[in-house]
């Protein structure tokens, strides 16, 4: 496995450092991968840039920066522990006995002492790669002491016990996202007259789908909310929720207010409720048909009705949008304090549309899960692939997502070798049910039927969970793409795609066009199923080229994982709240 690869996942957190603080107010000198911080120094950065005294900083308990993690018994197999990573996400598994902490294992280790020395993952013990003795401290004791430990033993991860019991584990990472959080507050709370409330967090409302709906952009806010709420730099999160005509849902204690699509009433309303709110700013989620009215038009008179700023993050740029579409995309512009794209093609698609408007707009690219580089070889079993050349694809499925296009395209792959199957992982879409039921997808399987392919597809008919999505990508060996259609300026699939370091074969739509003209996968044509065929023999034909893909992938993927996106939007919230106070003028 090449070296570099091992390094991307451990060295995650140099990544972050880089989007903690964009001002440059803080730099730190990285000098190589295996660089360890002094963090006594780093602290005293911390504290200087905030304005904190050192104590008010380093004297807080370690207790309230620990977070918990899965343990496991040192008698476990090597198999259960990836499990519980890939379950958890998590970077390290906890090792117990009666309680009490006797080992760590970390993704290093599994990478090292596991996958390298090549040794079977049921066969291998927990007690034979773990590393021991652990380094621990007692749950009262103060962050300088943590850190003071943690740059004595030259680790970036330490486990807090009360009384010798196992309670929670800190991170190098973690104690930064905290400072930064310290940081960022301090820094706006200077610039208020009155104070926040939480030591200067600001509130954060977002106006998006939300689970348990099924949709791509309520399973995207869901997650970047998550990702920003363990920053600890803002309030706990506020959910507009933006419910179909028909739709009720049992929603979490996130969601705050309700909008019903068809009803305008419902949008001034929830207008309203924002601005008699503490609420400070809010994030829209904007896809057209998310919402009412000719071309999603209502959106604009609840934009027109808020107060507070915004911040509009766009999963859906047209190239060449009709007039009503172009008025509410101007709308948008007009009453967004910042505009967010998912790629840098969308800041060139927009200047030539809507030109002086183009200041506002920032990239942050699509988030996805920090998980380790795994062998696809290490999930086949217990998802009943093992011995099979596993191709997929994920998603809520509808006609535009080119599914028959990867069907035509199996028949001279199986041809040459019987092992393939393709995985069609996914749910139909639910808007798509309502108009059409299953139509589309008794097409493909009438395709698959015409083909004799029944023994080489195989539908995934379910809304996973974002870790049993993982678990199918990680038994992936070629992920495919085959959008008809060049018009999607996003992709969640082809995040978690590259993030869990996969080759790809895609159609050059938007976002992918970046990826592909960059060399990290490999382009088909759209609607051409024998270039799809092409792509895929030529990396099922060439193991380095493979490989090389799938590397390239994952280092790809390093600055778009969920905690360096969620302090982008962070930073991005502080700065359109600083803008506003210092120009005084009210919406």
């Amino acid at each position: 496995m090449n070296a570099l690869v091992k390094a991307f996942f451990i060295i995650g957190f140099e990544v972050t450092f880089n989007a903690l603080f964009p001002d440059k107010l803080c730099v730190l000198q990285i000098t190589s991968l295996s660089a360890r911080l002094n963090k006594r120094v780093l602290a005293n950065h911390f504290c200087e840039l905030s304005k904190l005294s050192l104590d008010e900083f380093l004297t807080i308990p370690v207790e309230t920066n620990m977070r918990s993690t899965p343990s496991a018994s040192p008698l476990d197999p090597i198999s259960t522990i990836v499990d519980l990573m890939i379950r958890g996400n998590s970077g390290a598994i906890v090792v117990l006995e009666e309680e009490r902490p006797v080992g760590i294992i970390t993704e290093k280790d599994v990478l090292e002492r596991v996958i390298k020395a090549k040794k079977n993952f049921e066969l291998t013990l927990v007690k034979d790669i773990m590393s021991k003795p652990v380094v621990s401290i007692e749950d009262k004791q103060p962050i300088r002491d943590a850190l003071n430990v943690m740059h004595k033993c030259n680790i970036r991860r330490l486990i807090i016990t009360k009384n010798g019991f196992y309670i929670g584990l800190t991170t190098e990472r973690r104690l930064l996202e905290v400072a930064h959080g310290l940081y960022l507050t301090k820094k706006y709370s200077a610039n208020k007259s009155v104070p926040h409330e939480d030591g200067g967090k600001i509130s954060v409302a977002y106006l998006s789908t939300f689970p348990p709906r099924e949709c791509g952009i309520a399973v995207y806010t869901k997650e970047l909310v998550d990702a920003i709420s363990i920053l600890q730099a803002v309030k706990p999160p506020a959910i507009v929720a933006m419910n179909d005509r028909l739709g009720h849902y049992d929603y979490s204690i996130e969601v705050k207010y309700q909008i019903v699509q068809g009803d305008i009433e419902s949008y001034i309303k929830a207008a309203s409720y924002i601005n008699e709110s503490d609420i400070d700013i809010v994030n829209l989620q904007h896809e057209y048909g998310l919402f009412s009215g000719v071309w999603g038009e209502h959106v604009i008179t609840f934009l027109e009705k808020l107060k507070k700023p915004v911040i509009t993050t766009l999963h859906t740029i047209l190239l060449e949008p009709v007039m009503d579409a172009k008025r509410v995309m101007e709308g948008i512009f007009q009453h967004s304090d910042f505009v967010v794209v998912m790629a840098r093609l969308g800041i060139k698609m927009l200047e030539e549309q809507y030109g002086s408007l183009v200041d506002k707009i920032r990239y942050i690219p699509h988030g996805c899960p920090n998980v380790p580089y795994l062998e696809s070889g290490l999930h086949k079993k217990s998802l009943g692939l093992d011995g099979r050349v596993v191709l997929s694809t994920f998603g809520l499925l509808s006609r535009g997502k080119g599914i028959e296009y990867a069907i035509d395209a199996l028949p001279q792959l199986v041809k040459e070798d019987s092992r393939i199957i393709y995985l069609i992982i996914g749910v139909t879409h639910p808007e798509v049910r309502k108009q059409e039921g299953e139509t589309y997808r008794s097409h493909l399987q009438s395709l698959i039927e015409s083909f004799g392919l029944e023994k080489n597809v195989r539908f995934v008919n379910r809304f996973l969970t974002r870790n049993e999505v993982i678990r199918y990508l990680q038994a992936t060996d070629i992920y495919i793409i085959p959008y008809p259609n060049r018009e999607q300026i996003s992709s969640g699939t082809l995040s978690y795609a590259l993030s869990t370091g996969k080759a790809i074969v895609t159609t050059p739509f938007l976002q992918a066009e970046e990826v592909i003209s960059d060399g990290v996968v490999m382009g088909s044509n759209f609607k051409d199923p024998h270039s799809i065929t092409d792509c895929v023999t030529t990396l099922l034909k060439n193991n380095e080229t493979l490989e090389k893909y799938r590397t390239r992938a994952y280092a790809y993927s390093r600055n778009m994982i969920w905690p360096n996106v969620a302090m982008k939007y962070v930073n991005l919230a502080y700065h359109a709240l600083q803008s506003r106070d210092s120009l005084l003028i009210p919406k």
